[in-house]
Protein backbone atom coordinates (compact mmCIF):
# COMPACT_ATOMS: atom_id res chain seq x y z
CA UNK A 1 0.00 0.00 0.00
CA UNK A 2 1.56 3.40 -1.16
CA UNK A 3 1.10 6.30 1.39
CA UNK A 4 1.96 9.32 1.07
CA UNK A 5 3.97 11.57 4.40
CA UNK A 6 0.67 13.93 5.19
CA UNK A 7 1.05 17.75 4.81
CA UNK A 8 0.58 20.22 8.03
CA UNK A 9 -2.85 20.85 6.38
CA UNK A 10 -3.97 16.93 6.18
CA UNK A 11 -7.48 17.90 7.60
CA UNK A 12 -9.34 16.87 4.85
CA UNK A 13 -7.34 13.13 4.83
CA UNK A 14 -7.58 12.72 8.48
CA UNK A 15 -10.93 13.33 8.93
CA UNK A 16 -11.59 10.60 6.28
CA UNK A 17 -9.56 8.41 7.97
CA UNK A 18 -11.70 9.03 11.77
CA UNK A 19 -14.72 8.36 9.80
CA UNK A 20 -13.62 5.13 8.15
CA UNK A 21 -12.33 4.00 11.65
CA UNK A 22 -14.16 0.13 12.73
CA UNK A 23 -13.32 -1.49 15.68
CA UNK A 24 -13.36 -5.19 16.57
CA UNK A 25 -13.22 -6.50 19.92
CA UNK A 26 -11.02 -10.02 20.07
CA UNK A 27 -10.93 -10.51 23.87
CA UNK A 28 -12.67 -9.14 27.20
CA UNK A 29 -12.62 -10.59 30.24
CA UNK A 30 -14.08 -8.80 33.85
CA UNK A 31 -10.93 -6.63 33.96
CA UNK A 32 -9.71 -5.76 30.24
CA UNK A 33 -11.18 -5.82 26.36
CA UNK A 34 -8.34 -6.36 23.72
CA UNK A 35 -9.88 -3.92 20.29
CA UNK A 36 -8.42 -4.04 16.77
CA UNK A 37 -8.65 -1.19 14.78
CA UNK A 38 -9.10 -0.74 10.99
CA UNK A 39 -8.32 1.92 9.19
CA UNK A 40 -9.47 2.41 5.67
CA UNK A 41 -5.67 3.11 3.92
CA UNK A 42 -3.69 1.92 6.63
CA UNK A 43 -3.04 -1.67 7.41
CA UNK A 44 -0.82 -3.97 9.20
CA UNK A 45 1.98 -4.82 6.31
CA UNK A 46 2.85 -8.80 7.03
CA UNK A 47 -1.22 -10.12 7.13
CA UNK A 48 -2.77 -6.98 5.51
CA UNK A 49 -4.74 -7.20 9.07
CA UNK A 50 -5.44 -4.45 11.15
CA UNK A 51 -3.95 -1.40 11.90
CA UNK A 52 -3.39 -1.40 15.57
CA UNK A 53 -4.51 -2.77 18.20
CA UNK A 54 -6.04 -1.19 21.55
CA UNK A 55 -5.57 -2.63 25.31
CA UNK A 56 -8.41 -1.19 28.07
CA UNK A 57 -7.51 -2.46 31.15
CA UNK A 58 -9.71 -1.67 34.00
CA UNK A 59 -8.48 -1.19 38.12
CA UNK A 60 -11.40 -2.29 40.17
CA UNK A 61 -11.50 -0.40 43.64
CA UNK A 62 -14.95 -1.38 44.97
CA UNK A 63 -17.79 -0.49 43.25
CA UNK A 64 -17.07 3.16 42.72
CA UNK A 65 -13.83 3.65 41.66
CA UNK A 66 -12.38 2.73 38.45
CA UNK A 67 -8.85 3.77 37.11
CA UNK A 68 -8.24 2.89 33.57
CA UNK A 69 -5.01 1.80 31.67
CA UNK A 70 -4.99 1.95 27.71
CA UNK A 71 -2.45 0.94 25.71
CA UNK A 72 -3.05 1.71 21.26
CA UNK A 73 -0.34 -0.59 19.49
CA UNK A 74 0.03 1.16 15.76
CA UNK A 75 1.32 -2.03 13.65
CA UNK A 76 1.60 -0.02 10.51
CA UNK A 77 5.46 0.89 10.48
CA UNK A 78 4.50 4.09 8.20
CA UNK A 79 2.52 5.52 11.27
CA UNK A 80 5.77 5.19 13.06
CA UNK A 81 7.43 8.26 10.58
CA UNK A 82 7.54 11.76 12.87
CA UNK A 83 5.30 13.23 10.04
CA UNK A 84 2.45 11.66 11.74
CA UNK A 85 2.62 12.63 15.07
CA UNK A 86 -0.41 14.85 14.73
CA UNK A 87 -2.54 12.43 12.89
CA UNK A 88 -1.76 9.80 16.05
CA UNK A 89 -2.47 12.28 18.43
CA UNK A 90 -5.93 12.52 16.75
CA UNK A 91 -6.44 9.09 16.51
CA UNK A 92 -5.94 8.25 20.15
CA UNK A 93 -7.98 10.96 21.17
CA UNK A 94 -10.63 9.76 19.11
CA UNK A 95 -10.29 5.86 20.33
CA UNK A 96 -10.28 7.06 23.91
CA UNK A 97 -13.44 8.43 23.30
CA UNK A 98 -15.34 5.95 21.36
CA UNK A 99 -13.78 3.41 23.56
CA UNK A 100 -13.51 4.81 26.84
CA UNK A 101 -15.58 7.80 27.08
CA UNK A 102 -14.86 10.38 29.73
CA UNK A 103 -12.99 8.14 32.41
CA UNK A 104 -10.01 9.03 34.22
CA UNK A 105 -7.31 7.39 31.37
CA UNK A 106 -3.54 6.28 32.03
CA UNK A 107 -2.80 5.62 27.89
CA UNK A 108 0.10 4.28 26.31
CA UNK A 109 0.89 4.69 22.59
CA UNK A 110 3.04 2.83 20.91
CA UNK A 111 4.02 4.14 17.06
CA UNK A 112 7.60 4.31 16.80
CA UNK A 113 8.95 7.97 16.79
CA UNK A 114 5.60 9.18 17.60
CA UNK A 115 4.97 6.70 21.18
CA UNK A 116 4.36 8.78 23.51
CA UNK A 117 2.06 8.33 27.17
CA UNK A 118 -0.62 10.84 28.60
CA UNK A 119 -3.36 10.80 30.78
CA UNK A 120 -7.13 11.83 30.06
CA UNK A 121 -8.78 12.87 33.20
CA UNK A 122 -12.70 14.00 33.34
CA UNK A 123 -13.83 17.00 34.78
CA UNK A 124 -16.61 15.34 36.00
CA UNK A 125 -15.35 17.05 39.81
Amino acid sequence: MDHHIPSENSQKEYHNEIKGMTFTKNFRSASAEEWYVFLPSYQERQSSGAAGKVIIHYNLYGNRDVFINTTIIWDDTELYHSQYASFIYILTDEIINRLVGFANTLVSVHAGKNSYQAEFISNDD
